[in-house]
Protein backbone atom coordinates (compact mmCIF):
# COMPACT_ATOMS: atom_id res chain seq x y z
CA UNK A 1 0.00 0.00 0.00
CA UNK A 2 2.45 2.46 -1.17
CA UNK A 3 -0.82 9.44 1.86
CA UNK A 4 1.90 12.55 2.48
CA UNK A 5 5.30 13.87 1.82
CA UNK A 6 6.82 17.27 1.44
CA UNK A 7 7.83 19.88 3.83
CA UNK A 8 6.38 17.91 6.96
CA UNK A 9 8.62 14.85 5.64
CA UNK A 10 12.43 16.10 6.01
CA UNK A 11 12.57 16.49 2.72
CA UNK A 12 13.99 19.99 1.14
CA UNK A 13 11.30 21.00 -0.74
CA UNK A 14 11.43 25.00 -0.75
CA UNK A 15 8.85 27.65 -1.70
CA UNK A 16 9.63 26.99 -5.56
CA UNK A 17 8.71 23.61 -5.73
CA UNK A 18 5.52 24.11 -3.73
CA UNK A 19 4.43 26.91 -5.98
CA UNK A 20 4.88 24.50 -9.42
CA UNK A 21 3.02 21.94 -7.36
CA UNK A 22 -0.15 24.06 -6.76
CA UNK A 23 0.14 25.29 -10.00
CA UNK A 24 0.31 22.12 -12.12
CA UNK A 25 -2.35 20.72 -9.67
CA UNK A 26 -4.66 23.35 -10.64
CA UNK A 27 -4.31 22.08 -14.23
CA UNK A 28 -6.45 19.19 -13.25
CA UNK A 29 -9.31 21.86 -13.73
CA UNK A 30 -8.96 22.22 -17.43
CA UNK A 31 -9.50 18.85 -18.06
CA UNK A 32 -12.82 17.99 -16.11
CA UNK A 33 -14.74 18.49 -19.43
CA UNK A 34 -12.24 15.47 -20.86
CA UNK A 35 -13.76 13.24 -17.81
CA UNK A 36 -9.98 12.35 -17.02
CA UNK A 37 -9.99 11.08 -13.14
CA UNK A 38 -7.22 12.54 -10.71
CA UNK A 39 -5.03 9.24 -10.86
CA UNK A 40 -5.56 9.72 -14.96
CA UNK A 41 -3.90 13.21 -15.04
CA UNK A 42 -0.81 12.70 -12.53
CA UNK A 43 -0.29 9.56 -15.36
CA UNK A 44 -0.89 12.36 -17.72
CA UNK A 45 1.57 14.56 -16.10
CA UNK A 46 4.13 12.04 -16.20
CA UNK A 47 4.43 11.69 -19.65
CA UNK A 48 4.68 15.44 -20.11
CA UNK A 49 7.18 15.83 -17.52
CA UNK A 50 9.19 13.46 -18.58
CA UNK A 51 9.81 14.89 -21.58
CA UNK A 52 10.01 18.46 -20.53
CA UNK A 53 12.57 17.25 -17.55
CA UNK A 54 14.73 15.73 -19.71
CA UNK A 55 14.90 19.18 -22.28
CA UNK A 56 15.62 20.90 -18.84
CA UNK A 57 18.27 18.65 -17.74
CA UNK A 58 20.35 18.02 -20.97
CA UNK A 59 19.39 14.54 -21.30
CA UNK A 60 17.29 14.17 -24.62
CA UNK A 61 19.27 11.78 -26.14
CA UNK A 62 17.69 9.07 -23.99
CA UNK A 63 15.03 9.60 -26.51
CA UNK A 64 15.11 8.45 -29.73
CA UNK A 65 15.26 12.22 -32.48
CA UNK A 66 11.77 13.82 -33.65
CA UNK A 67 10.31 12.34 -30.25
CA UNK A 68 11.63 15.19 -28.14
CA UNK A 69 9.98 18.35 -25.68
CA UNK A 70 10.44 20.84 -29.01
CA UNK A 71 8.83 18.43 -31.09
CA UNK A 72 5.99 18.30 -29.50
CA UNK A 73 5.52 21.84 -28.01
CA UNK A 74 5.76 23.59 -30.92
CA UNK A 75 2.50 22.06 -32.53
CA UNK A 76 -0.90 22.68 -32.64
CA UNK A 77 -4.02 21.79 -32.10
CA UNK A 78 -5.58 18.79 -34.28
CA UNK A 79 -1.45 17.95 -35.55
CA UNK A 80 -0.04 18.61 -32.01
CA UNK A 81 -2.94 16.17 -30.72
CA UNK A 82 -2.15 13.59 -32.85
CA UNK A 83 1.15 13.67 -32.87
CA UNK A 84 0.99 13.02 -29.19
CA UNK A 85 -0.80 9.90 -29.33
CA UNK A 86 2.10 8.68 -32.07
CA UNK A 87 4.70 9.61 -29.76
CA UNK A 88 3.21 7.84 -26.59
CA UNK A 89 2.96 4.82 -29.02
CA UNK A 90 6.22 4.81 -30.56
CA UNK A 91 8.02 5.91 -27.16
CA UNK A 92 6.51 2.44 -25.85
CA UNK A 93 7.92 0.12 -28.40
CA UNK A 94 11.20 -1.39 -28.26
CA UNK A 95 11.93 -1.00 -32.24
CA UNK A 96 11.93 3.06 -31.77
CA UNK A 97 14.10 3.30 -28.07
CA UNK A 98 17.14 1.57 -26.68
CA UNK A 99 16.66 3.60 -23.34
CA UNK A 100 15.32 0.30 -20.68
CA UNK A 101 14.10 3.63 -18.58
CA UNK A 102 12.04 5.16 -21.32
CA UNK A 103 10.58 2.29 -22.79
CA UNK A 104 8.83 1.01 -19.23
CA UNK A 105 7.81 4.41 -18.56
CA UNK A 106 6.03 4.45 -22.02
CA UNK A 107 5.27 0.90 -22.50
CA UNK A 108 1.10 0.56 -23.28
CA UNK A 109 1.11 4.30 -22.45
CA UNK A 110 -1.93 5.79 -24.02
CA UNK A 111 -3.47 9.63 -23.50
CA UNK A 112 -6.78 10.26 -22.27
CA UNK A 113 -7.16 14.03 -23.90
CA UNK A 114 -9.76 14.36 -26.07
CA UNK A 115 -9.76 17.97 -26.80
CA UNK A 116 -6.59 19.78 -28.68
CA UNK A 117 -7.10 22.91 -26.66
CA UNK A 118 -6.46 20.71 -23.60
CA UNK A 119 -3.22 19.29 -24.77
CA UNK A 120 -2.12 23.16 -25.84
CA UNK A 121 -3.02 24.26 -22.04
CA UNK A 122 -1.07 21.76 -20.23
CA UNK A 123 1.74 21.55 -22.48
CA UNK A 124 2.14 26.02 -23.11
CA UNK A 125 1.43 25.77 -18.74
CA UNK A 126 4.29 23.49 -18.05
CA UNK A 127 6.72 25.26 -20.67
CA UNK A 128 5.44 28.38 -18.29
CA UNK A 129 7.05 27.22 -15.07
CA UNK A 130 9.65 28.06 -12.85
CA UNK A 131 12.05 25.55 -14.23
CA UNK A 132 15.27 27.08 -13.31
CA UNK A 133 14.27 27.06 -9.10
CA UNK A 134 12.52 23.59 -9.77
CA UNK A 135 16.42 22.26 -10.81
CA UNK A 136 17.76 24.23 -7.99
CA UNK A 137 15.42 22.90 -4.99
CA UNK A 138 15.34 19.43 -6.72
CA UNK A 139 13.09 17.95 -10.10
CA UNK A 140 12.52 14.79 -7.69
CA UNK A 141 10.98 16.82 -4.72
CA UNK A 142 8.36 18.20 -7.54
CA UNK A 143 7.37 15.19 -8.60
CA UNK A 144 6.93 13.96 -5.36
CA UNK A 145 5.00 16.94 -4.16
CA UNK A 146 2.51 15.84 -6.90
CA UNK A 147 2.51 12.03 -5.63
CA UNK A 148 1.16 13.70 -2.56
CA UNK A 149 -1.34 16.00 -3.77
CA UNK A 150 -2.73 12.47 -5.71
CA UNK A 151 -2.68 10.57 -2.42
CA UNK A 152 -4.15 13.53 -0.34
CA UNK A 153 -7.13 13.64 -2.96
CA UNK A 154 -9.77 11.30 -1.17
CA UNK A 155 -11.54 10.90 -4.87
CA UNK A 156 -8.13 9.33 -6.62
CA UNK A 157 -7.87 6.17 -4.09
CA UNK A 158 -3.89 6.64 -4.61
CA UNK A 159 -3.57 6.65 -0.53
CA UNK A 160 -3.14 3.09 -0.99
CA UNK A 161 0.12 3.52 -3.32
CA UNK A 162 1.96 5.97 -0.91
CA UNK A 163 2.76 5.73 2.30
CA UNK A 164 2.84 9.18 4.46
CA UNK A 165 6.29 10.57 4.11
CA UNK A 166 7.05 11.24 7.79
CA UNK A 167 6.67 7.35 8.59
CA UNK A 168 9.21 6.42 5.88
CA UNK A 169 11.64 8.78 6.86
CA UNK A 170 11.32 7.57 10.21
CA UNK A 171 11.68 4.20 9.88
CA UNK A 172 14.41 4.91 7.26
CA UNK A 173 16.36 6.62 10.09
CA UNK A 174 15.91 4.10 12.58
CA UNK A 175 17.36 1.32 10.01
CA UNK A 176 19.66 3.20 8.88
CA UNK A 177 20.77 1.76 5.36
CA UNK A 178 24.28 1.94 4.09
CA UNK A 179 26.25 2.38 1.18
CA UNK A 180 26.82 -1.21 -0.59
CA UNK A 181 23.04 -2.47 0.99
CA UNK A 182 20.87 -3.92 -1.13
CA UNK A 183 17.69 -2.04 -0.51
CA UNK A 184 14.08 -3.80 -1.50
CA UNK A 185 10.42 -2.85 -1.77
CA UNK A 186 8.33 -6.03 -2.86
CA UNK A 187 5.10 -3.59 -2.87
CA UNK A 188 7.25 -0.29 -4.17
CA UNK A 189 4.05 1.46 -4.87
CA UNK A 190 5.55 5.23 -5.76
CA UNK A 191 9.20 3.98 -4.68
CA UNK A 192 8.62 6.27 -1.56
CA UNK A 193 10.93 3.65 1.07
CA UNK A 194 13.29 3.44 -2.26
CA UNK A 195 14.03 7.72 -2.75
CA UNK A 196 14.02 7.94 1.11
CA UNK A 197 16.40 5.17 1.90
CA UNK A 198 18.60 7.11 -1.27
CA UNK A 199 18.29 10.39 0.13
CA UNK A 200 19.70 9.04 3.87
CA UNK A 201 22.71 7.23 2.17
CA UNK A 202 23.81 10.21 -0.22
CA UNK A 203 23.26 12.51 3.08
CA UNK A 204 25.61 10.00 4.91
CA UNK A 205 28.20 9.89 1.76
CA UNK A 206 28.19 13.26 0.42
CA UNK A 207 25.58 12.67 -2.18
CA UNK A 208 28.39 9.38 -3.05
CA UNK A 209 31.22 11.68 -3.46
CA UNK A 210 32.39 10.10 -0.44
CA UNK A 211 32.64 6.30 -2.60
CA UNK A 212 34.66 5.21 -4.99
CA UNK A 213 33.55 5.10 -8.56
CA UNK A 214 33.14 1.24 -8.16
CA UNK A 215 30.86 1.40 -5.04
CA UNK A 216 28.60 5.21 -6.72
CA UNK A 217 28.02 2.76 -9.61
CA UNK A 218 26.63 0.25 -7.35
CA UNK A 219 24.23 2.54 -5.54
CA UNK A 220 23.02 4.08 -8.79
CA UNK A 221 22.85 0.88 -10.86
CA UNK A 222 22.48 -2.24 -8.14
CA UNK A 223 21.26 -1.02 -4.95
CA UNK A 224 17.59 -0.92 -5.15
CA UNK A 225 14.94 -3.78 -6.04
CA UNK A 226 11.26 -3.74 -6.10
CA UNK A 227 8.21 -4.88 -7.56
CA UNK A 228 5.30 -2.87 -8.16
CA UNK A 229 2.06 -4.77 -9.16
CA UNK A 230 -0.61 -1.92 -10.71
CA UNK A 231 0.83 -0.71 -14.04
CA UNK A 232 0.25 3.25 -14.10
CA UNK A 233 1.64 3.54 -10.28
CA UNK A 234 4.77 1.46 -11.80
CA UNK A 235 5.17 4.19 -14.06
CA UNK A 236 5.23 6.66 -11.32
CA UNK A 237 7.45 4.57 -9.04
CA UNK A 238 10.15 4.82 -12.34
CA UNK A 239 9.70 8.39 -12.76
CA UNK A 240 10.41 8.63 -9.12
CA UNK A 241 13.22 6.86 -8.98
CA UNK A 242 14.49 8.07 -12.63
CA UNK A 243 14.29 11.83 -11.01
CA UNK A 244 16.12 11.30 -7.71
CA UNK A 245 18.99 9.48 -10.14
CA UNK A 246 18.41 6.01 -9.24
CA UNK A 247 18.23 3.60 -12.15
CA UNK A 248 18.25 0.32 -10.41
CA UNK A 249 15.46 -2.24 -11.51
CA UNK A 250 12.02 -1.92 -9.90
CA UNK A 251 9.87 -4.36 -12.55
CA UNK A 252 6.59 -4.70 -12.78
CA UNK A 253 5.23 -7.80 -11.04
CA UNK A 254 3.46 -9.78 -8.31
CA UNK A 255 6.15 -10.64 -5.61
CA UNK A 256 3.32 -13.18 -4.51
CA UNK A 257 4.30 -15.16 -7.94
CA UNK A 258 7.42 -16.47 -8.99
CA UNK A 259 7.92 -13.15 -9.77
CA UNK A 260 8.85 -12.73 -6.36
CA UNK A 261 11.43 -14.58 -5.87
CA UNK A 262 13.71 -12.95 -8.73
CA UNK A 263 14.00 -10.24 -6.20
CA UNK A 264 17.17 -12.23 -4.45
CA UNK A 265 17.88 -11.71 -1.03
CA UNK A 266 18.30 -8.53 0.81
CA UNK A 267 20.13 -6.94 3.27
CA UNK A 268 17.13 -4.47 4.03
CA UNK A 269 13.56 -4.46 3.08
CA UNK A 270 10.80 -1.64 3.99
CA UNK A 271 7.55 -1.74 2.76
CA UNK A 272 4.06 -1.30 3.21
CA UNK A 273 2.55 -4.18 1.61
CA UNK A 274 -1.34 -3.41 0.18
CA UNK A 275 -4.13 -4.29 2.88
CA UNK A 276 -6.89 -6.84 1.97
CA UNK A 277 -7.06 -10.16 -0.49
CA UNK A 278 -5.97 -11.39 -3.26
CA UNK A 279 -7.90 -10.28 -6.43
CA UNK A 280 -10.49 -13.41 -6.35
CA UNK A 281 -9.79 -14.51 -3.42
CA UNK A 282 -6.41 -15.92 -5.19
CA UNK A 283 -3.87 -17.87 -3.55
CA UNK A 284 0.30 -17.23 -3.69
CA UNK A 285 2.12 -18.93 -6.59
CA UNK A 286 5.73 -19.04 -5.06
CA UNK A 287 7.25 -22.55 -5.17
CA UNK A 288 9.37 -21.43 -2.12
CA UNK A 289 6.27 -20.46 0.25
CA UNK A 290 4.65 -22.86 2.79
CA UNK A 291 3.07 -21.06 6.22
CA UNK A 292 0.33 -18.72 3.50
CA UNK A 293 0.85 -21.10 0.27
CA UNK A 294 -2.95 -21.31 0.67
CA UNK A 295 -3.91 -18.22 2.21
CA UNK A 296 -5.54 -15.54 0.13
CA UNK A 297 -4.55 -12.79 2.84
CA UNK A 298 -1.65 -10.72 1.13
CA UNK A 299 -0.50 -9.39 4.27
CA UNK A 300 0.73 -12.77 6.07
CA UNK A 301 1.83 -13.57 2.51
CA UNK A 302 4.07 -11.09 2.21
CA UNK A 303 5.71 -11.54 5.87
CA UNK A 304 6.56 -14.73 4.50
CA UNK A 305 8.14 -13.30 1.60
CA UNK A 306 10.15 -10.94 3.69
CA UNK A 307 11.50 -13.03 6.17
CA UNK A 308 12.60 -15.31 3.42
CA UNK A 309 14.05 -12.30 1.38
CA UNK A 310 16.33 -11.61 3.82
CA UNK A 311 19.93 -12.20 4.55
CA UNK A 312 21.29 -13.51 7.61
CA UNK A 313 21.33 -10.67 9.60
CA UNK A 314 19.64 -8.47 7.37
CA UNK A 315 17.12 -6.37 8.98
CA UNK A 316 13.47 -5.11 7.77
CA UNK A 317 10.43 -2.99 8.83
CA UNK A 318 7.10 -3.26 7.91
CA UNK A 319 3.92 -1.50 8.19
CA UNK A 320 1.03 -3.93 8.29
CA UNK A 321 -2.37 -4.45 9.79
CA UNK A 322 -3.96 -5.44 13.04
CA UNK A 323 -5.09 -8.45 12.06
CA UNK A 324 -1.74 -9.55 11.23
CA UNK A 325 -1.03 -9.44 14.63
CA UNK A 326 -4.01 -11.37 15.88
CA UNK A 327 -5.07 -13.50 13.44
CA UNK A 328 -5.43 -17.23 14.50
CA UNK A 329 -4.17 -20.56 12.64
CA UNK A 330 -2.16 -19.65 9.65
CA UNK A 331 -1.73 -16.25 11.01
CA UNK A 332 -0.57 -17.62 14.80
CA UNK A 333 1.64 -19.98 12.40
CA UNK A 334 3.28 -17.05 10.63
CA UNK A 335 3.91 -15.32 13.66
CA UNK A 336 5.65 -18.31 15.13
CA UNK A 337 8.00 -18.93 12.39
CA UNK A 338 8.84 -15.11 12.12
CA UNK A 339 9.37 -15.02 15.70
CA UNK A 340 11.95 -18.20 15.58
CA UNK A 341 13.87 -17.55 12.37
CA UNK A 342 13.88 -13.51 13.23
CA UNK A 343 14.54 -11.47 16.11
CA UNK A 344 11.02 -9.50 16.04
CA UNK A 345 12.37 -6.65 18.52
CA UNK A 346 9.97 -4.04 18.06
CA UNK A 347 6.50 -3.00 17.39
CA UNK A 348 5.42 0.52 17.03
CA UNK A 349 1.41 0.71 17.18
CA UNK A 350 0.61 3.79 14.73
CA UNK A 351 -2.13 6.46 15.98
CA UNK A 352 -5.79 6.20 13.45
CA UNK A 353 -6.05 8.44 10.52
CA UNK A 354 -3.02 8.40 9.10
CA UNK A 355 -3.87 6.57 6.09
CA UNK A 356 -6.09 7.36 3.08
CA UNK A 357 -8.81 5.45 4.71
CA UNK A 358 -10.37 5.67 8.03
CA UNK A 359 -10.21 2.22 10.24
CA UNK A 360 -7.32 1.13 8.95
CA UNK A 361 -5.09 0.37 12.40
CA UNK A 362 -1.63 -0.11 11.19
CA UNK A 363 1.64 -1.04 12.95
CA UNK A 364 4.92 -1.20 12.21
CA UNK A 365 7.27 -4.81 12.57
CA UNK A 366 11.53 -4.08 13.32
CA UNK A 367 13.20 -7.48 12.82
CA UNK A 368 16.60 -8.81 12.06
CA UNK A 369 16.63 -12.41 10.42
CA UNK A 370 18.62 -14.72 12.79
CA UNK A 371 21.34 -16.97 11.95
CA UNK A 372 20.03 -19.94 13.62
CA UNK A 373 16.09 -20.97 12.71
CA UNK A 374 14.62 -21.36 16.05
CA UNK A 375 14.35 -19.09 18.91
CA UNK A 376 14.99 -15.65 17.60
CA UNK A 377 13.37 -13.82 19.34
CA UNK A 378 13.66 -13.65 23.14
CA UNK A 379 11.68 -10.30 23.88
CA UNK A 380 9.25 -8.04 21.86
CA UNK A 381 9.05 -4.36 22.88
CA UNK A 382 5.79 -2.71 21.98
CA UNK A 383 5.43 1.20 22.16
CA UNK A 384 1.65 2.52 21.89
CA UNK A 385 1.34 5.60 19.26
CA UNK A 386 -2.24 5.52 18.83
CA UNK A 387 -3.43 5.39 23.21
CA UNK A 388 -4.38 9.21 23.80
CA UNK A 389 -2.75 10.63 20.79
CA UNK A 390 -3.92 13.61 18.18
CA UNK A 391 -6.24 12.71 15.61
CA UNK A 392 -4.53 13.06 11.90
CA UNK A 393 -6.38 13.99 9.25
CA UNK A 394 -6.50 17.06 6.42
CA UNK A 395 -6.29 19.47 9.84
CA UNK A 396 -3.68 17.57 11.04
CA UNK A 397 -1.28 16.30 9.44
CA UNK A 398 1.70 13.44 10.35
CA UNK A 399 5.11 14.85 10.72
CA UNK A 400 8.47 13.82 11.83
CA UNK A 401 8.52 15.50 15.28
CA UNK A 402 4.91 12.79 16.15
CA UNK A 403 7.93 9.99 16.18
CA UNK A 404 10.27 11.53 18.24
CA UNK A 405 9.51 10.01 21.51
CA UNK A 406 9.65 6.77 19.35
CA UNK A 407 12.83 7.38 18.14
CA UNK A 408 14.22 7.96 21.48
CA UNK A 409 12.97 5.38 22.96
CA UNK A 410 14.12 2.65 20.11
CA UNK A 411 17.57 4.01 20.25
CA UNK A 412 20.31 4.45 17.65
CA UNK A 413 21.00 0.54 17.13
CA UNK A 414 19.11 -0.34 13.84
CA UNK A 415 19.15 -4.08 15.19
CA UNK A 416 17.15 -2.73 18.17
CA UNK A 417 19.67 -3.93 20.32
CA UNK A 418 20.37 -0.33 22.24
CA UNK A 419 20.21 0.31 26.31
CA UNK A 420 16.01 0.71 26.74
CA UNK A 421 14.00 1.02 29.40
CA UNK A 422 10.09 -0.25 30.15
CA UNK A 423 7.83 2.07 30.78
CA UNK A 424 5.43 0.40 32.87
CA UNK A 425 1.49 0.15 32.82
CA UNK A 426 1.71 3.96 33.00
CA UNK A 427 4.25 4.34 29.57
CA UNK A 428 3.95 3.63 26.31
CA UNK A 429 7.03 1.34 25.48
CA UNK A 430 6.87 -1.43 27.27
CA UNK A 431 8.80 -4.91 26.85
CA UNK A 432 7.10 -8.30 26.48
CA UNK A 433 9.23 -11.74 26.75
CA UNK A 434 8.51 -14.65 24.43
CA UNK A 435 7.21 -16.53 27.13
CA UNK A 436 4.52 -13.84 28.21
CA UNK A 437 3.59 -13.40 24.33
CA UNK A 438 3.75 -17.57 24.18
CA UNK A 439 1.06 -17.80 27.27
CA UNK A 440 -1.28 -14.69 25.01
CA UNK A 441 -1.16 -17.26 22.23
CA UNK A 442 1.01 -15.08 20.44
CA UNK A 443 -1.32 -12.88 19.97
CA UNK A 444 1.11 -9.36 19.00
CA UNK A 445 -1.89 -7.28 19.59
CA UNK A 446 -0.41 -6.02 22.42
CA UNK A 447 -2.30 -3.00 24.35
CA UNK A 448 -2.45 -1.80 27.94
CA UNK A 449 -3.17 2.22 28.16
CA UNK A 450 -6.69 3.06 28.40
CA UNK A 451 -7.65 4.87 25.40
CA UNK A 452 -9.69 8.04 26.52
CA UNK A 453 -9.23 9.84 22.88
CA UNK A 454 -11.42 10.71 20.45
CA UNK A 455 -12.32 8.33 17.45
CA UNK A 456 -11.44 10.41 14.29
CA UNK A 457 -14.39 8.56 12.55
CA UNK A 458 -16.87 10.58 15.32
CA UNK A 459 -15.41 13.96 13.65
CA UNK A 460 -15.74 13.47 10.12
CA UNK A 461 -18.27 15.68 7.79
CA UNK A 462 -17.68 15.37 4.61
CA UNK A 463 -19.70 12.69 2.72
CA UNK A 464 -16.46 11.82 0.77
CA UNK A 465 -14.65 10.55 3.94
CA UNK A 466 -17.75 9.02 5.50
CA UNK A 467 -18.39 7.05 2.96
CA UNK A 468 -14.77 6.04 2.53
CA UNK A 469 -14.83 4.64 6.32
CA UNK A 470 -17.77 2.83 5.49
CA UNK A 471 -16.20 1.51 2.66
CA UNK A 472 -13.26 0.15 4.51
CA UNK A 473 -14.82 -1.25 7.67
CA UNK A 474 -17.31 -3.64 4.63
CA UNK A 475 -14.08 -4.31 3.15
CA UNK A 476 -12.72 -5.08 6.10
CA UNK A 477 -15.41 -7.22 7.64
CA UNK A 478 -15.39 -9.29 3.83
CA UNK A 479 -12.06 -9.72 4.70
CA UNK A 480 -12.37 -11.58 7.75
CA UNK A 481 -15.16 -13.54 6.17
CA UNK A 482 -13.17 -14.92 3.41
CA UNK A 483 -10.43 -15.87 5.83
CA UNK A 484 -12.95 -17.62 8.24
CA UNK A 485 -14.19 -19.21 5.70
CA UNK A 486 -10.66 -20.52 4.37
CA UNK A 487 -9.84 -21.62 7.45
CA UNK A 488 -13.17 -23.94 7.86
CA UNK A 489 -12.29 -25.41 4.74
CA UNK A 490 -8.82 -26.18 5.52
CA UNK A 491 -10.20 -27.69 8.88
CA UNK A 492 -12.89 -29.91 6.81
Amino acid sequence: MNANNSNNSGNSSGNATRDIVAKLWNLCNILRDDGITYNEYVTELTYLLFLKMLAETGKESRLPENYRWQDLDGREGLEQLEFYKQLLLDLGSAQKVNDPAVLAIFTDAQTKLRKPTNLKSLTDAIDSLDWFSAREEGLGNLYEGLLEKNAAEKKSGAGQYFTPRPLIDAIVRLIKPQAGEIIQDPAAGTAGFLVAADRYIKEQTNELYALDAKAQDFQIQKAFRGLELVPDTHRLCLMNLLLHGIESAVDCGDSLSPDGETLGKADVILTNPPFGTKKGGGRPTRSDFSITAETSNKQLAFVEHIYRALKTNGRAAVVLPDNVLFEDNTGRKLRQELMNLCDLHTILRLPTGIFYAQGVKTNVLFFTRGKSDRGNTKAVWVYDMRANTNTFGKTRQLTLADFAEFEAAFGDDPYGKSPRIDQGEEGRFRCFTREQISDRNDNLDIAWLRDTSDDPEDEMTEPEEIATAIATHLKNALSAIADLMEELENVV
